[in-house]
């Protein structure tokens, strides 16, 4: 009799602990109804948007845009399970003003997302906060402003697009080629050469040494979006404390990366001239002796600073680009006013020159300025930000956010807003971009956050225009290129084929067939 006893007040208190749990967790980041509105669609008591997420997972930026467009002030709350997470997702340009400059320092990085990119970023531009992203970003942004580097990017696109790119393509006259991966890979060569200085030829060749860090790069990428995308953080966190699973092989990826960077820092230091070279690393190496380091810190400092650079390079632009020549080929009028823009730049002998357009000929093509950025604001390669918050705040349009909740704001939702384009946001329109006279406008950064904004812009913007704008032209003017099943016409990009990852990548690849232009 004692033991029932004992037995059934062992489970009673189990059970009042438990509800008491709950009833904790339900009700400690609750906010007060005085504070805000702001709806929480598709949310449900103990398992909150868990469902909506998994039903959607496949369409999410899709599904993010339905709800938040539906909403008074284009925000929304979130709520994860249990209410182990709560936060707020936003497409309202006001409020991505106020996160991401006005209020900047209430809304930092924060261990939500720098402890998803630790092993891949370590604490480089895009994984810190502080004194640290001010050292790095103060070193960068004037590295960034020089006119040397400019003219060394410039060279850079120009001598590989002449070796390298309009080659490959010329040799896959005929053929269907897999455009996406050809300009995943000339970005890669591209990015070598400017943060490093070293040329790795991947699109032309197998180097296996090339090779084994791209694909750790990828699974390293893939896996750290995986995580963020993780209804159940505790279980990934889980499996890295015990080595199993995906994050096992993460960390073979990791190894790969590190290694791979570290030779690359211990070439460089051998190399005595490598204080006058142009390539980032070595611009970063000469910035770096002056910092109190040891060769240790020093050396985890630039590894960090190449990884992210990499990561930023390597695949936005082939991701904007791959998107841009989809919709290109469901638009073909847009086509021909880019090849006539293009052909008006010509050499005293009255031929185009297509591979070797300067800086400021390039800025003179405001068509494909325009057209760039409306591929951009529909299809931006980096379609969702997050943010962790430092204090209670309240934003603009009065909706309530607590401390250490997150704060995303979703560029892709944006570039899909009525309140926000028009009528027509749903169509790729590069006019919208040209004033009366056909010049390029530029438009409100926190309207059109595709480079970020505030003091967290992207410093390599002119440089990643430039990129783009060459690739287009050396290709337009040398082939004819065919999207094997259509191009991206309105009706298809009610549901486009992308693929759920921390770019917006073309979901299958974009599969081509290229015929040579007479």
């Amino acid at each position: 009799m004692v033991d029932t006893t004992y037995s059934f007040f062992l489970h009673l208190l189990i059970l009042s602990l438990t509800l008491f749990t709950i009833l904790h967790l339900l009700t400690r980041h609750r906010p007060s109804s005085t504070k805000t509105q702001t709806p929480c669609p598709q949310s449900y008591p103990l398992i909150g948007n868990i469902i909506g997420f998994l039903r959607n997972r496949h369409r999410f930026h899709d599904w993010v845009t339905d709800m938040l467009s539906t909403t008074p002030s284009l925000t929304l709350q979130v709520t994860g399970f249990l209410n182990l997470s709560h936060g707020v997702c936003t497409a309202n340009p006001t409020t991505v003003e106020h996160i991401i400059r006005s209020n900047f320092n209430n809304y930092i990085k924060g261990n939500r997302y720098t402890s998803v990119l630790q092993e891949l970023l370590g604490g480089g531009i895009f994984n810190s906060d502080g004194d640290v992203w001010l050292l790095q970003r103060k070193v960068a942004s004037h590295e960034f402003s020089s006119r040397s580097l400019r003219m060394f990017m410039s060279d850079t696109v120009e001598l590989q697009l002449c070796k390298s790119l309009v080659p490959y393509l010329l040799s896959c006259v005929g053929d269907v080629v897999d455009l996406q991966m050809v300009l995943r890979k000339f970005s890669f060569d591209n990015v070598c050469n400017v943060a490093f200085g070293v040329d790795s030829c991947f699109l032309t060749s197998n180097d296996s040494r090339y090779q084994s860090f791209v694909q750790a790069f990828d699974v390293a990428v893939e896996h750290s979006f995986n995580r963020f995308m993780s209804p159940l953080p505790a279980v990934w966190k889980i499996k890295r404390y015990f080595n199993i699973g995906n994050e096992r092989n993460y960390k073979q990826a990791i190894e790969t990366i590190n290694q791979f960077a570290m030779d690359v820092i211990k070439s460089k230091e051998t190399q005595t001239d490598y204080k006058t070279n142009e390539d980032l690393l070595s611009r970063f190496m000469a910035s770096s002796w002056n910092m109190g380091f040891d060769d240790t810190e020093r050396r985890k400092f630039l590894r960090d600073i190449v990884i992210s650079f990499i990561l930023a390079g390597k695949d936005s632009t082939s991701t904007a680009l791959t998107w841009f020549f989809w919709l290109l080929h469901g638009h073909p009028h847009c086509k021909h006013l880019i090849r006539k823009e293009f052909s008006t730049l010509t050499s005293p002998s009255g031929h185009i020159r297509p591979l070797n357009l300067t800086f400021d000929e390039l800025k003179k093509l405001n068509y494909l300025h325009a057209a760039l950025s409306e591929s951009m604001r529909l299809f931006p390669p980096v379609p969702i930000n997050s943010r962790l918050t430092v204090n209670d705040d309240i934003l603009p349009d009065g909706t309530y956010v607590g401390k250490g909740w997150f704060a995303d704001y979703s560029a892709y939702a944006m570039g899909r807003m009525e309140r926000i384009w028009g009528s027509d946001c749903r169509e790729f329109k590069p006019e919208r971009w040209l004033d009366g006279d056909g010049v390029y406008q530029a438009l409100d950064q926190y309207k059109y956050p595709v480079f970020h904004g505030g003091f967290r812009l992207c410093l390599g913007k002119e440089m990643a225009y430039l990129q783009m704008k060459s690739v287009v032209v050396a290709v337009l003017h040398e082939f004819e290129v065919e999207v094997v099943g259509g191009g991206g016409t309105t009706e298809k990009m009610v549901d486009p084929p992308y693929k759920l990852s921390i770019v917006l990548s073309m979901k299958n690849g974009l599969p081509v067939r290229l015929k040579k232009r007479q």
